[in-house]
């Protein structure tokens, strides 16, 4: 026990800095700290195995859901699936899975060839007020599919029609991430891989309703773009992906413009409001993979997950600013390699997903 407790305390130090000496002395407006959770989620049953985890979301109810790729397992992952088998371990978990708090497996569904479409590469995962799950995926000809709380398939928002591009009303391109405005009956779509815009549909019955570009644009491009430069002046344009799209309780949408490593701020109608710059030398696939805001009532915080340099960033939600930085590349808890997305419950903690080689979901507990 005693070995335990002192690892935590190092993970803790590792992941979050020196931890608090007491929670309730830390001020209102104190920026918050985590605490990796090394024992969350538990062990999987029946011989699963995860892939890469490309989307997390908490529901209503504080339940965690996770999207990751059964398609990705190595063939040293997924002996057990051969037949005969090849090695005792391990069988693909199925695609969606959801967890309680403490890391309890409370329920698992999805998958191609179950009498509905499937995604031929998962990518994004959301949970809206009714309890459905909004799953999509970044493969050419993948679009966004509703289910319900147990799998039953609802709805397909795009159609995979032929049509192509960023001004494309039936069509989505790739796309990567969406959220649900439940008074509104909308979703928005970060679209995404292939297109570079935020478009927004009825949630109900799948029309289209609108779309916008970088700054505001209603005629996003697909031109050939140059490689981001630090040096040069602000892209006009997204650039691909547009990787996450959020909305904020004062009626704003936030979007990750992953490569440009820049968040934009709109208002619901698309019109421009203000752009964050994050980890601006960042060349590699981009620093703003995704972002959540924190769970006070004002949201005075932005998380952002930084795929590419490893780690989780705090910001002002009002001016920006870099408040805290945690995490690096590593394999050990509180560490990250690709941290793809990143989601919060309604005490504050912190869940994030991992792709590439990193293939896990972590939890980190908020401490003040």
């Amino acid at each position: 026990m005693t070995f335990r407790l002192a690892s935590l305390a190092v993970l803790a130090a590792i992941a979050c800095g020196p931890a608090p000496a007491s929670a309730q002395s830390a001020k209102p407006d104190a920026t918050p700290r985590f605490e990796p959770q090394p024992f969350w989620p538990k062990p999987l049953p029946e011989n699963w195995i995860l892939g890469q985890v490309s989307g997390i979301a908490v529901d209503k109810n504080d339940h965690i859901w996770i999207v990751h790729r059964p398609a990705t397992l190595l063939d040293d992952e997924k002996g057990a699936q051969a037949n005969p088998p090849a090695t005792k371990c391990c069988v693909a978990a199925p695609p969606v899975l959801k967890f309680d708090t403490e890391g309890n497996l409370l329920g698992s569904w999805g998958g191609a060839n179950k009498g509905h479409a499937w995604m031929k590469n998962e990518h994004g995962i959301h949970v809206d007020a009714s309890g459905n799950v909004w799953v999509g995926g970044n493969n050419e000809g993948d679009q966004i599919l509703q289910f319900s709380p147990e799998g039953k398939f609802i709805l397909q928002v795009g159609q995979d029609d032929g049509t192509k591009g960023s001004m494309s009303t039936t069509r989505l391109g790739r796309p990567a991430h969406m959220v649900t405005d439940d008074a509104a009956n909308e979703v928005y779509v970060a679209d995404g891989y292939g297109n570079r815009r935020v478009v927004v549909f009825d949630s109900k019955s799948g029309a289209y309703k609108r779309h916008w570009g970088a700054g505001g644009a209603k005629t996003p491009h697909d031109d050939k773009l140059a490689a981001y430069d630090p040096k040069a002046q602000p892209s006009p344009s997204f650039h691909n992906p547009v990787h996450c799209v959020r909305l904020s309780n004062d009626g704003l949408v936030y979007v990750c413009d992953r490569t440009n490593n820049r968040i934009q701020v709109f208002r619901k109608d698309g019109s421009y409001v203000k752009e964050f710059k994050v980890e601006a030398q960042t060349l590699q696939n981009g620093a703003v993979w995704d972002l959540v805001l924190s769970e006070d009532p004002q949201q005075r915080f932005i998380f952002m997950a930084d795929g590419a340099n490893g780690q989780i960033v705090t910001l002002s939600r009002e001016t920006g600013a870099v408040l805290t930085q945690w995490g690096r590349h590593g394999r050990q808890p509180g560490q990250f390699k690709w941290v793809h997305n990143i989601a919060i419950d309604s005490k504050g903690n912190l869940y994030t997903a991992e792709v590439g080689f990193g293939r896990r979901a972590q939890k980190f507990r908020r401490l003040e």
